[in-house]
């Protein structure tokens, strides 16, 4: 078991490499996924297509990985009390949206143009802010499984 979960992470990590490797090396933009949902919902045009794919490829990577074995959780085992209604578990996680949008936009980027692209190019303040991303979901796991008694 411990082994397959290695074996699945060392998979996805190379396939995300690769991904943000094409990315700029066939359109010259990092894979700041925060970036290009918000540039695909606020501009339209031609110049704009390939964000809308990147988009959908997102979506349906887990989709299409299923026939090969890989499959999706049923739920995010022990996030959240089980006893908890559907909807208090709904609204904790729409929250938590809301918050890492507003965090992406203070960070100015998201953990993928920052932690996985900005740190491959050596930049200080993607370095800076992936420190203070991991941090700060320390914090907020302690918080959540210690401090508020699990939500």
């Amino acid at each position: 078991m411990l082994t397959e979960v290695f074996f699945h992470a060392f998979i996805g990590g190379g396939l995300i490499g690769l991904g943000a490797f094409l990315l700029l090396l066939f359109n010259g933009r990092i894979a700041g996924v925060s970036g290009i949902a918000y540039t695909a919902l606020a501009t339209s045009g031609s110049r704009n297509h390939w964000r809308w794919y990147f988009i959908a490829g997102l979506i349906m990577g887990p989709l299409l990985a299923q026939p090969f074995g890989f499959t999706l959780p049923d739920t995010i085992v022990g996030a959240f009390d089980t006893t908890d209604s559907p909807l208090n578990n709904t609204l904790v996680m729409l929250l938590g949206g809301i918050l890492v949008g507003f965090g992406t936009q203070l960070g100015s980027g998201c953990t993928s143009g920052h932690g996985i692209c900005g740190i491959s190019r050596l930049s200080s303040r993607s370095i800076l802010a992936t420190c203070i991303f991991m941090l700060s979901a320390f914090a907020t796991v302690t918080l959540i499984k210690h401090g508020f008694g699990g939500i």
